[in-house]
């Protein structure tokens, strides 16, 4: 199995409060893609695309290794996957891929051993996920709750996941234009491929605001 990574760091860090694409904040003293790139490369996968905004492309090249591909991302993160599969048909002995997102830079090479563990099993997708430990409601546009769900049906899901690279390919190829899905998984899913699930990790919680980018600081402060 050879498998490939993409790295989706073309997203902007306004809810972040940053000054620079999420993906270049630093953690640490290293950009948060710097971390997600290592996290797919201590679990064995060494070829790494990373899609970023067209802006910045020089300011990536200069923090990235230089054996990582840098491509032009697109407005979402749909249209940045379908950008980074393009650019993987260079790499013509992959059959299977993984999407992470840079905003999840503490996530454990374990995850991925975990997630590319499955997929050597016989999946053709698969993601990881944690339980819904918190009461979760619905609620209405005024605000009313509506509804109570049912936590032991529920699971977080994380990054990086996993699939045959055909899969992600053709689930691609059948998705309407214009129609943008909030993860890859929901996107196989939607091409009626199952996806396994394997267990995720808290440490591979995503940074989105800045008390994300606090509490990523401690946590990496305590890892020593």
């Amino acid at each position: 199995m050879h498998a490939v990574g993409i790295v989706a760091a073309a997203g902007s860090g306004l809810r972040l409060g940053a000054d620079r694409p999420k993906a270049l904040v630093p953690l640490g003293g290293r950009p948060l893609v710097c971390w997600a790139v290592d996290t797919l490369r201590d679990a064995g996968v060494a070829d790494v695309v990373v899609t970023v905004p067209a802006s910045e492309l020089r300011a990536f090249a200069t923090v990235l290794p230089a054996d990582v591909r840098i491509v032009v991302g697109g407005d979402t993160r749909t249209a940045s996957v379908r950008a980074a599969l393009a650019a993987l048909a260079v790499v013509g002995t992959a059959d299977t891929v993984l999407v992470h997102d840079a905003a999840r830079p503490l996530t454990p090479s374990d995850v991925v051993t975990r997630v590319l563990a499955a997929l050597a099993a016989g999946a053709r997708a698969a993601v990881p996920v944690l339980p819904v430990v918190d009461t979760t409601v619905t609620v209405d546009d005024d605000g009313l709750v509506t509804a109570t769900l049912e936590r032991a049906a529920l699971r977080r899901v994380q990054t990086p996941q996993g699939f045959a690279l055909a899969t992600l390919l053709d689930a691609y190829d059948l998705l309407p234009a214009g129609v943008e899905l909030t993860d890859d998984a929901a996107v196989v899913r939607a091409a009626g491929v199952p996806v396994v699930t394997v267990a995720g990790d808290e440490r591979a919680a995503k940074v989105t605001v800045a008390h994300d980018l606090a509490v990523a600081e401690l946590q990496l402060g305590g890892s020593g």
